[in-house]
């Protein structure tokens, strides 16, 4: 008897120490080894596979580094198919549309000195390049040099092996438009600024640098334009850089700390000691691993091929770097910004570089639900520029940029709001909203709300009278005045004010026409725009035809259905645009945009998921008793169209929110109508996900049986209870819980089809 009890306590403690160590092995996953930054990079500008460039930054970071293959000015800072480097460039690039600002770049070289980006560039294989999140490293085969970088959130440290040569140098590029460089030889130190810029910002924008090398200069020289300046320490002008150089030893590194300030040169000194001070090239590429680590390891997925893990896990590090944090500590280690929009330095948050027309759809529901203190932030932040510039930002980068369309500020405060995110103030943001409605900048149309007085009269903005991409417009103010409506409700406004954005709300009804069964532009006098041609881009819409936005009613898709006849009309309507050719008409532009060629290659008919105005398409069928279609187109979305290949999207990654689609897809739901509080339900793609949620609440979505045939929902349960609905709210999530799928090869048709499961419309709710 004592035998056996001594047999079951050995059987016991060897059982916790199995389980203690799959413990340890779970917490000490690497989940930076699955990111490809290389992903997306692989594109052109008449043909988009993300446009990304691969960021060596910290989340959300105010300085992201990236390796440089083209010449200044070029939104396509690096290419795949390039082979040759010219620099190592700090970047605040949100959009190589956009282009950048306060930019400057390092470059190692050997023998000859050569200043300009054509003849310095050196040849490079990606079979001798590192690229991960937290740290770079490619190998210069004209210089037999090895460039490493790893960042901190305003600094970075580079380290170069150098080989053995009497001439081996650092050149600086302040880049043109305006910059300033000084060498100080006994600090081992340069400093100066880059005013590179490509508009919105005021007249007295820096960017303030400093670089400290650790090693003794034996050579100093600097440059302005063409023209160098042997032994002169100090250049301003148009275009200028500095060279440093020394004599190396074969496998001798030189490290170079380098940190910047839109605030001032003694900022970014201040930066530097803050976060690198003295600590080593190791030290900082181990914590920089670290942060990205616990980032990426809030969301755990399990049972997906190699490849699904890696895109997976490269999407959710997309996610994370923008907006990029705008703000810094001064010396009592006070917050404070540079203000993009007044030239003042100013206290609390400040973020930038973000277009809220992309990043509204699934990117800030992303931050509600995973990063609500982050989302918090934000909205001080939001709360600054309103009363820094008189309005909230649309397109920020760094100040208002006049791109794009729609007031979808109010569905990224309105869903923060409502979703119980607290810490700002709320009643300012909301007297911005209510400016937005009224008006708009006309120094920068795209702030407030182009045609504003049409859209409040007639309830559209016409086609006729001169303003652009009007049936968008109209599309996306009617969904913007949902989230005033409800956010009107929940701050306890006057019921007439409330009234009033749910009338307007419904202004999408104006521009259906009904013998198209789609939406159209509208003339002044109420007569529809003619002749129509639902496959034409652009003209009444924006970058998209009438098949991708007839479905922006995301907050009434109950209503639309309707309007389209029912159920049935509306499945037919949303199965044509899948089973269409890919034809298009670009006579508006004159030429197939990125965008449309993206579509083409696609092979999905229609359906444009390269451009975000339909990449809520796939998820209708939920609200039309068909849920099973969404499970397998989302599928077909997911396996199709991305990749963890250097050509891994379908057109412009867009400040994470092409990659917040596959992150919330697969998990298994998405939200279609911020502001509702709801997520629609799609189906995982993995066997195992897991949430681990900021309030310390873990939720799982369990599908064990899932697979690539797998794909469809047949059954499943919510913390135990059945589930049948095609929703979940961000309540049920935050609060914890188990979401349980039995997955089948054959669609359930009886589940998810009776009229409680449908996921919120405004038509319901009322």
């Amino acid at each position: 008897m004592m035998m056996n009890k001594a047999l079951l306590l050995l059987a016991a403690g060897m059982l916790l120490s199995c389980t203690n160590t799959d413990k340890a092995m779970v917490d000490d996953i690497d989940y930076v080894s699955r990111v490809n930054t290389l992903i997306g990079s692989d594109s052109k500008f008449n043909l988009s596979n993300g446009n990304t460039y691969p960021a060596i930054a910290l989340p959300w970071g105010m300085n992201f580094w990236t390796p440089q293959t083209s010449n200044m000015g070029n939104g396509w800072i690096y290419a795949y198919d390039a082979d040759k480097i010219n620099g190592f460039k700090q970047t605040h690039q949100a959009s190589n549309w956009l282009l950048d600002y306060g930019c400057f770049s390092l470059m190692p070289l050997t023998g000859e000195l050569k200043t300009s980006e054509e003849e310095r560039a050196s040849w490079f294989s990606h079979k001798s390049e590192v690229a991960k999140p937290h740290y770079y490293s490619v190998y210069l085969a004209d210089y037999d040099v090895t460039t490493e970088i790893t960042p901190t959130e305003r600094a970075v440290s580079f380290r170069f092996t150098f080989p053995d040569s009497d001439s081996s140098y650092i050149l600086l590029d302040g880049f043109n438009k305006g910059s300033e460089v000084k060498i100080i030889p006994e600090e081992r130190k340069i400093v100066g600024y880059s005013r590179y810029n490509s508009g919105s910002v005021p007249e007295n924008f820096h960017n303030y640098f400093v670089a400290v090398f650790d090693k003794e200069f034996e050579y100093t020289s600097t440059w302005n334009g063409k023209q160098e300046n042997r032994n002169k320490l100090q250049e301003e002008g148009n275009h200028v850089g500095a060279v440093v150089g020394f004599k190396t030893s074969r496998g001798e590194r030189v490290h170079v700390k380098i940190a910047s300030s839109f605030i001032s040169p003694e900022q970014a000194e201040l930066n530097l000691e803050r976060e690198i001070g003295n600590k080593d090239f190791e030290t900082i590429k181990k914590e920089g691993k670290e942060i990205w680590n616990s980032e990426l390891s809030r969301i755990k997925v399990e049972g997906g091929t190699d490849a699904q893990l890696n895109t997976f896990y490269s999407s959710l590090y997309r996610a994370l770097l923008f907006p990029r944090k705008f703000y810094e500590f001064d010396a009592q280690n006070k917050m404070v910004h540079y203000s993009p929009y007044n030239g003042e330095v100013l206290p609390g948050y400040m973020f930038t570089d973000n277009g809220f027309w992309d990043t509204f759809r699934a990117v800030f529901p992303f931050f509600t639900l995973m990063y609500p203190s982050l989302n918090s932030d934000i909205m001080k932040g939001l709360v600054n520029t309103y009363k820094e510039s008189g309005w909230l930002p649309e397109w920020a980068t760094p100040g208002h940029r006049n791109c794009m369309v729609g007031s979808n500020s109010a569905s990224i405060i309105a869903d923060s709001y409502l979703k119980g995110i607290r810490g700002y103030d709320i009643d300012l943001l909301y007297e911005a909203l209510v400016k937005n409605v009224n008006g708009f900048n006309p120094f920068v149309p795209s702030v407030g709300r182009l045609g504003a007085s049409y859209y409040n009269e007639l309830g559209y903005i016409p086609y006729d009278v001169g303003i652009n991409e009007n049936a968008a417009r109209t599309l996306e103010y009617a969904y913007a005045d949902f989230c005033m409506a409800e956010l009107a409700k929940e701050l306890d406004r006057p019921e007439e004010e409330i009234q009033l954005f749910e009338q307007r709300s419904q202004n999408y009804k104006h521009l259906y026409d009904p013998e198209n069964r789609l939406m159209r532009g509208k003339n002044e006098d109420g007569t529809f725009q003619s002749p129509f041609n639902p496959l034409k881009w652009g003209d009444a819409f924006t970058e998209g035809n009438s098949l991708h936005y007839t479905w922006s009613v995301f907050h009434d898709i109950e209503g639309l259905i309707q309007l389209m006849g029912g159920e049935k009309s509306f499945v037919q309507m949303l199965d044509t645009v899948f089973s269409m050719p890919p034809d298009f008409d670009c006579s508006y532009y004159g030429f197939p945009i990125h965008e449309i060629r993206e579509m083409q290659i696609a092979n999905m008919g229609n359906y444009a998921h390269g451009n975000q105005p339909i990449q809520h398409m796939t998820y209708l069928y939920n609200f039309a008793g068909e849920p099973w279609k969404t499970q397998q187109h989302v599928r077909e979305v997911m396996d199709k169209l991305y990749l963890d290949t250097p050509d891994g999207y379908c057109g412009d990654e867009d400040n994470g929110q092409t990659s917040a689609w596959y992150v919330f897809s697969a998990m298994g739901f998405y939200p279609v109508c911020p502001g509702s509080g709801q997520y629609v339900m799609g189906a995982p793609l993995f066997k195992k996900t897991t949430l681990q949620l900021e309030n310390g609440n873990i939720f799982e979505i369990n599908a064990p049986d899932n697979s690539s045939e797998n794909l469809y929902i047949k059954s499943g349960s919510l913390n135990r209870r059945a589930f049948n609905q095609n929703w979940l709210d961000q309540k049920t999530i935050t609060n914890g819980g188990e979401l349980f799928l039995e997955m089948d090869e054959v669609p359930n048709k009886k589940r998810g089809i009776k009229q409680e499961d449908k996921p919120f419309s405004m038509l319901l709710a009322n």
